[in-house]
């Protein structure tokens, strides 16, 4: 799991430019909201890097066709006990075979960690009150899981019966 440090980070949210297309020009690792990204994709150039930001109650299938050409998917958590991005991280990797960068934003919890990873996210940005270094020894607060999940796909009886 990537811990991002937000001022070290060279991804950067358009807010001022509203959906107009003709209201930014497109840039190397922006990362739009979902309407910003729908109102340019058809011009954006294939060779800069674009990410997108989910709101937790977007449907996929609205970016499901679009996930080969984002860099970077960023999924929202706006409280921690909001875990609806669980499961649109699960069906990125699962259904939709999204194998790009997967990012936890908004109010994240150290607890939080290891279902993240297990849902598959490969980065988070942690809220400013949580350690860096209590989320590292979350992540290894168990050494496996008799479930399957987006990094395992079998449970543990049946890795043991193969």
């Amino acid at each position: 799991m990537q811990f991002i440090v937000p001022d070290q980070d060279p991804w950067r949210a358009l807010e001022s430019a509203g959906t107009d297309p003709a209201g930014f020009e497109p840039a190397a690792h922006l990362l739009l909201d979902l309407a910003q990204w729908q109102a340019a994709r058809e011009r954006w150039p294939a060779h800069l890097p674009v990410g997108v930001t989910l709101a937790n109650d977007a449907d996929l299938d609205t970016v499901g066709s679009d996930l080969a050409r984002l860099d970077l998917v960023a999924l929202q958590f706006p409280k921690f006990s909001d875990g609806r991005a669980y499961s649109q991280a699960r069906l990125l990797r699962a259904r939709y075979r999204y194998a790009g960068p997967l990012r936890a934003t908004g109010d994240e919890l150290v607890d939080m960690l290891p279902l993240l990873q297990r849902t598959g996210f490969d980065a988070v940005v942690l809220r400013a009150d949580q350690s860096r270094a209590a989320a590292a020894r979350a992540l290894g607060f168990f050494a496996g899981h008799y479930q399957g999940d987006v990094r395992e796909p079998w449970p543990l009886f049946a890795r043991r019966a193969a």
